[in-house]
Formats: structure tokens, sequence, C-alpha cells
């Protein structure tokens, strides 16, 4: 039987993709394509894909507030290390809103983590049972800036701690890094369905 979470993993590109159908001006499109590809390339871990010159500017910079020691990332090496250190957490967004403008997106959520205990430990959630299975909600800010050819930049990741809520979840609920990673696939190949081949390329 399917995690009840599934459905919102499915979804958790919606809003962007709506606002990209409601807006005009061919970089913020160009943009919106960008984010929902990364997301869903960040879901199903083809980081190759995320750090390519063709999704990401050449010096990338992240700044992320996770855990109780907020930290910088620098370059491409750097931001697929980092990706790769993620190791088998589950992550995705809810409840966006998102906002668009030449430098780059704005986009308040909840964002939620999956996994174990020692596995959320990798991102600084201390005094967890190893083998537990917990589910991880704050509301975040995310403001990535993109470079005027629509590449990211890098990303600035806000967490709003007073909300920060770690709940130990039943199996029935987990969803597996593996089956996640397949939505994540399946949502690109809708994507490219929608948009076309290479989409994200911006081409002037």
């Amino acid at each position: 039987m399917a995690s009840k979470y599934e459905a919102e993993v499915y979804r958790c590109m919606d809003p962007s993709i709506e606002l990209h159908d409601r807006t005009d001006n061919p970089l913020h499109k160009a943009i919106l394509k960008n984010y929902c590809r990364h997301v869903h390339l960040e879901g199903a871990s083809m980081f190759e894909e995320i750090t390519a010159p063709d999704m990401m500017a050449d010096d990338p910079v992240y700044h992320i507030t996770w855990g109780e020691k907020p930290f910088q990332v620098k370059g491409r090496k750097g931001v697929f290390d980092f990706y790769s250190s993620i190791g088998e957490i589950v992550l995705w967004n809810s409840g966006d809103l998102v906002a668009v403008a030449d430098w780059g997106i704005a986009d308040e959520m909840w964002f939620h983590q999956m996994s174990t205990g020692a596995e959320l430990a990798k991102v600084g959630h201390a005094g967890l049972k190893d083998d537990g299975l917990y589910l991880v909600h704050s509301l975040q800010a995310f403001i990535w800036p993109y470079d005027e050819n629509a590449l990211l930049k890098g990303e600035h990741l806000y967490e709003d701690k007073s909300t920060l809520k770690i709940e130990e979840i039943d199996p029935a609920e987990f969803m597996p890094a593996s089956r996640v990673r397949e939505i994540h696939v399946e949502c690109l190949a809708e994507l490219e369905e929608r948009w076309g081949p290479q989409y994200w390329v911006w081409k002037r």
C-alpha cells in the first residue's frame, strides 16, 4: 500500500508550473522551467544533471540553515558533493507561495524530510533513534538567484526554526528513497512531454 505522502511528492511543483503558465516574460518562464526540473532531478538523485553547465552557473554558492550549524557550499563540485551526502533522505515541499523575477525565485513553503534517525543526523537533526522512522517539517523560504541566461547561481535556504516539528511515523506511512526517486523520474518525463526536449535550455 502506497504512503499517503506520495501524492504530495507528485504535486510538489504544481504551484511553480501554474505560475509558469500564467507568466509572459520569457526569462521568467525559463527560470521556472529550470526550477521545476532541478527539484525533480534532485529527488531522482540525478546530481550530475543538476550541476551541468546547461542548468547551473559556473560558481554557485549555497547558504543552508538546516540543523544547528548553518553552512555554505561553493562550486559545482561542492554542490554535487552536498547532494550526494544527503543519502537516503526523502525531501519534498508543499503549500508553496512562489514568485519569479529577473533575479530569480522566491518560494515560501513547508519543507519535509523523511528518513531514519541515522540518515537525518547527516543534515543536523540530533537525538533521534538511529533506526527510527521520522518525518521532519518546517516552514522555509527558498531564495534561488539566477543569471541572465536562466542558470542557477545558488540556493539560500532559510528555516523558521520556531515551526520545526519532528515526529516518529508508522512504517506504513514511510516512503523509501527508491520509491520517491521513481516518482521524480515520472515527473521529469511529464515535464518533457509538457514543454518539449531540452525545455530547460533558454533559447532567446
